[in-house]
């Protein structure tokens, strides 16, 4: 009965600082690639850098400052939310070879742009899609991974066919969420198209976990997939959790409106806990 106090009561200071910061506007500012893109990314406070990846067809602000996620990281850390090329204010290139492993590129050239050697790295749907090829090419650039809506896949049919059921429904404010991300004025659909062409094209993401001995994190709701996505990184990683947000689907789960506090707790617990000592 305390433990479950204790934790309520941490979840409701969380929400309280939350509203405190609200106010602080992250400062936004552009980069421009070694292939002419330019890139918008937002910065907001000090210390360790935690560097977070948008969702497809989202945007930096949306996917982590309406709902609170970079304020609350940016009490203790520098929060560097990057818009990817094809969305928010960063250049929309209509071919599809600008895509590709150009999401992750940028991500790297941002962060070397910055001076940054290493950080948390989070990112969302597609930018836990790009979180893991960054993972693959460049590992020494962490200091933790987290994936939310997303994780990494099993790739070996003998696998795939002793995943563990998903949980079958949806969170009923989901297709709510849905019309709301789809209103979104900086959506520029051909741009958006191209980005999906560049998805089909890519090669299956070679990995090996066993290698990867540096903290990681997977937030999923329970309807949008988890066993799918996460049963892999259970059994290969060192060093591992996995949260499931009880009754949220893939948008629900971080949207501004449906995020439950338990997604920013996790979050923020998750890198406090891994910060460097010294």
């Amino acid at each position: 009965m305390l433990r479950h106090t204790s934790l309520g009561a941490a979840l409701c200071c969380l929400v309280i600082a939350t509203c405190v910061v609200a106010d602080e506007k992250p400062a936004h500012e552009f980069m421009t690639t070694s292939d002419k893109v330019k890139i918008h990314y937002l910065v907001a406070g000090h210390g360790t850098p935690v560097v977070l990846i948008h969702g497809f067809s989202g945007t930096a602000e949306g996917n982590w400052f309406l709902n609170g996620v970079g304020q609350a990281l940016a009490k203790n850390h520098q929060v560097i939310a990057i818009d990817c090329r094809g969305h928010g204010q960063s250049d929309k290139p209509y071919d599809p070879a600008m895509y590709g492993d150009r999401l992750w590129k940028d991500v790297v050239e941002l962060m070397d742009h910055l001076g940054i050697k290493r950080a948390h790295i989070h990112g969302y749907s597609m930018g836990g899609m790009i979180t893991a090829q960054l993972l693959a090419h460049h590992p020494e650039r962490f200091i933790t991974a987290a994936f939310g809506g997303s994780g990494i896949r099993e790739t070996d049919p003998k696998w795939v066919a002793k995943l563990p059921k998903d949980k079958e429904g949806s969170d009923p404010q989901e297709a709510e969420g849905r019309k709301k991300l789809a209103a979104n004025p900086a959506r520029d659909q051909k741009a958006l198209d191209a980005v999906r062409q560049s998805f089909l094209a890519r090669r299956q993401l070679a990995i090996d976990l066993a290698k990867i001995d540096i903290p990681v994190l997977a937030i999923n709701g329970e309807f949008d997939a988890p066993n799918a996505k996460v049963t892999r990184m259970q059994r290969e990683l060192k060093n591992f959790k996995s949260v499931i947000l009880p009754g949220k689907s893939h948008l629900t789960a971080i949207m501004a409106g449906y995020i439950p506090a338990l997604y920013i707790q996790t979050l923020v617990d998750f890198i406090n806990a891994n910060d460097p000592k010294g």
